[in-house]
C-alpha cells in the first residue's frame, strides 16, 4: 500500500468516528455547531464523508469533545519505540548507540575498561555532554585534569583537547551525548547549598 492510499484510508475512516462520537455524546449537529463555530451542514458533510477533514475544521471539534486530535483521525500506531543498540568496539570501548536517525544530538552509552591506554588529547567540531553512571571518569580536558564519579556531568566545546578514560583500576560507564558545534544539552541543576 502506498502513502497516498493510507492516508485516504485514514481520512475514509473520521466521517464514521465523528459520528460515532457525536452519537456517544448525545449531541445534535446545532449543538456541536454552537461548540464549534461550524456550520451544521459542513458537520453534516463530515460525518458522511463527503466533506474532506481538514485541520480548520478537526481542532474545534476536538476542542468541543475534549478529546487529543489523535482520537479524531485514529492515526496509525508508531513504530516500535525500543532501541535495540547493536555494541561495537571503538578505540578500546565499548560503545552503544542510544539514537537511531541521522542528526544530532547523537547519544551513547560507552563502558571504558580500565586498562584503555592513554592517547594524546584529540579534537574536533562539536560539543560533547558526559554523565557518568557508574565508576569514576578521568577526563583530561586542556590542562585541566578531573575526576568525575556516578552521577557528575561535565560539558565541553570539543575543539579543547580532551581524553577520557577510567580514573582507577574499574571500568566506567558514561552516557554521551554530542552534538554539533554550539549545540549545547545545558544540564540544570539546582545550585549545592
Amino acid at each position: 500500500m502506498d502513502n497516498t492510499t493510507a492516508i485516504e484510508g485514514v481520512l475514509a475512516k473520521v466521517g464514521p468516528r465523528l459520528k460515532r462520537l457525536r452519537a456517544e455524546r448525545g449531541l445534535t449537529l446545532a449543538t456541536l455547531t454552537e461548540a464549534t463555530g461550524i456550520s451544521t451542514s459542513t458537520l453534516s458533510r463530515l460525518e458522511s464523508g463527503q466533506r474532506r477533514p481538514s485541520l480548520e475544521l478537526l481542532l474545534p471539534i476536538a476542542q468541543a469533545y475534549q478529546v487529543p486530535l489523535e482520537e479524531l483521525v485514529g492515526a496509525p500506531e508508531v513504530g516500535d519505540p525500543r532501541i535495540r543498540p547493536t555494541a561495537r568496539r571503538l578505540n578500546g570501548m565499548t560503545v552503544l548507540p542510544l539514537t537511531r536517525q541521522p542528526g544530532s544530538p547523537q547519544a551513547f552509552k560507552m563502558i571504558i575498561p580500565p586498562d584503555r591506554p592513554r592517547s594524546e588529547q584529540q579534537t574536533h567540531e562539536g560539543y560533547e555532554w558526559l554523565y557518568v553512571l557508574s565508576g569514576r571518569l578521568r577526563l583530561l580536558l586542556a590542562e585541566r585534569d578531573l575526576v568525575l564519579r556516578a552521577g557528575e556531568a561535565a560539558e565541553f566545546d570539543t575543539r579543547l583537547p580532551h581524553w577520557f578514560g577510567s580514573a582507577d583500576d574499574q571500568p566506567v560507564e558514561v552516557l554521551v551525548l554530542f552534538g554539533p558545534q554550539g549545540e549545547r544539552m545545558h544540564v540544570r541543576a539546582k545550585p549545592k547549598a
